[in-house]
């Protein structure tokens, strides 16, 4: 008995296992030790788990930022850079640098486009849907855009009818949502899910992982938020995604953002599942991205699995509508706001378009430079995409950023938010909306604008989400005045940055 003390050997355990978890990370990196920043990101992830549970990543990075300079440490392996010249070194061609393990908590079924992180495998999927989403391609959707957007125009020109001349006061977040539900659901499954037309956030669903379950329905748009809390969580420590489903949602864990997570994940997949069996029972003729899937072939030449082309679909649904949805309605919300900028837009419209009284052709307004500069001011100062795009470091390679030399594995990533809201970047009204200021970037400005990401991991999409943008946006602000309902956007952020509501009134002019 003189030889055992029970008690005094179980926190001896427990001290040595919080120095494994805690110290040996630090002490370990030696080359990231002189990197300043958060004092618990120098020994664990759970800092940045902390900060993306709470909704504020990219707020607490921008701080760190502001605090510690130009390169933080933000996790034992992870560093955040900013500095635009460092974005075609850590996002670039050619660089070797790989998607870290962040993007392993997005894998449910099978990895897709967005989530995998083999450079070959990634190059072979993403030619999948390169053809489409050319510009070229994109065009050939706009009616299908189009389509949607009349939708929009029969439900607004009602709402403001029945205001009698008032202002008609609407939620502009909820019809962003439906509009980029709809049109990518039309390009992706051939029809829209008809969320505008009826002004409704459900869609069909089905057990991803039985096509003999039976369809029911469930919010789509909340389904999404969810699961970008789960992800944008797991993803700063991967390690728990085996636990997640263990955690109980109930008065001892009060936290319920692992199971409602889960389940939203499993909601999204089977949103897919509902449309990929319907097209799968009833083929179509008409090219769209889901026809496109089917026609591809994997290594071995043999057609996707069902599992694939549910997974490969829903990231370019995800990405569609999340991305877009929650880049539109800050764009709309700016130009709200400000009755100067609203009535510049008005003016070039009805200078271009003249009397035209529904939706414009894309090749009537794709060069307008208000009309970009306002869309771009918004994707600028929302910047929905705000944390860092984590890339590791490949084996047998190291970089330099800011006279920092970095070893193999690290990772690196650049955090959108804070490059664009940068005072030594954008000058002292970084925090304003100012659509002039697209007429004359600099340098250094245009390398830090990027809210499409880039390289050849950059968002695929982009040609499509420009199209429907402007399409929108001239839209609706050559047809209604707006009125704003509040000074600023609420926001929150999950994977993307998202607003939380956004009340505005409209007019037919």
């Amino acid at each position: 008995m003189g030889f055992f003390n029970f008690p005094v050997l179980a926190a001896a355990v427990h001290v040595l296992a919080v120095l494994i978890y805690f110290v040996h990370p630090y002490l370990s990196n030696e080359p990231l030790r002189r990197i300043p920043g958060p004092f618990l990101a120098r020994f664990t992830n759970i800092w940045l788990f902390l900060q993306a549970r709470r909704g504020r990543r990219f707020i607490a990075v921008n701080d760190a930022h502001r605090r510690f300079g130009p390169v933080v440490r933000i996790a034992p392996n992870h560093v955040s850079v900013v500095d635009p010249d460092a974005v075609n070194l850590i996002y670039g061609h050619g660089n070797g640098f790989t998607k870290s393990d962040f993007y392993d908590a997005f894998v449910s079924l099978r990895p897709g486009l967005f989530s995998t992180r083999n450079r070959a495998d990634h190059t072979r999927k993403r030619k999948v849907v390169s053809h489409l989403f050319s510009a070229k391609s994109t065009l050939e959707f706009e009616p299908f855009v189009k389509s949607t957007i009349e939708a929009l125009l029969r439900q607004w020109d009602g709402l403001s009818h029945s205001a009698g001349g008032s202002y008609a006061p609407i939620d502009a977040l909820d019809w962003c949502n439906w509009v980029a539900f709809d049109c990518i659901g039309d390009l992706a499954f051939g029809a829209p899910f008809g969320m505008t037309r009826n002004s409704s956030s459900t869609a069909e669903f089905r057990d991803a992982r039985n096509p003999l379950a039976p369809i029911t329905t469930a919010n789509a748009v909340d389904a999404l938020e969810k699961r970008g809390y789960l992800t944008c969580s797991l993803g700063c420590m991967i390690q728990l995604k085996s636990w997640a489903k263990w955690i109980p949602a109930n008065r001892m864990t009060p936290d319920p953002v692992f199971q409602q997570g889960l389940y939203a994940m499993d909601t999204v997949n089977g949103i897919g599942a509902a449309r990929v069996d319907e097209r799968i029972a009833k083929p179509s003729q008409r090219t769209d991205l889901l026809t496109k899937l089917m026609e591809a072939r994997d290594e071995n030449g043999k057609p996707l699995s069902r599992e694939e082309l549910i997974s490969e679909a829903l990231t370019q649904v995800v990405a569609g509508a999340d991305t877009t949805s929650n880049s539109l309605c800050p764009i709309i919300f700016y130009i709200a706001r400000d009755a100067v900028v609203q009535k510049k837009l008005h003016a070039e419209l009805d200078h271009e378009l003249g009397d035209l009284d529904g939706v414009p052709e894309y090749s009537q307004i794709k060069n307008l430079p208000y009309l970009w500069n306002v869309v771009k001011e918004g994707l600028r100062l929302h910047t929905t995409s705000a944390l860092g795009l984590a890339r590791e470091i490949p084996r047998g390679s190291s970089c330099t950023v800011q006279g920092h030399h970095f070893p193999e594995r690290t990772i690196l990533s650049i955090p959108s938010w804070t490059m664009h809201h940068d005072p030594d970047i954008w000058g002292p009204d970084a925090m304003e909306y100012r659509p002039e200021r697209f007429d004359y970037l600099t340098t250094e400005q245009k390398k830090a604008f990027n809210p499409f990401s880039f390289g050849p991991r950059a968002c695929s999409g982009r040609n499509l989400a420009e199209m429907e943008t402007l399409l929108v946006v001239a839209t609706i602000f050559k047809r209604y005045s707006f009125e704003c309902y509040q000074e600023e956007l609420v926001t929150t952020e999950g994977f993307l940055h998202k607003p939380l509501g956004c009340s505005l009134g409209i007019r037919r002019r």
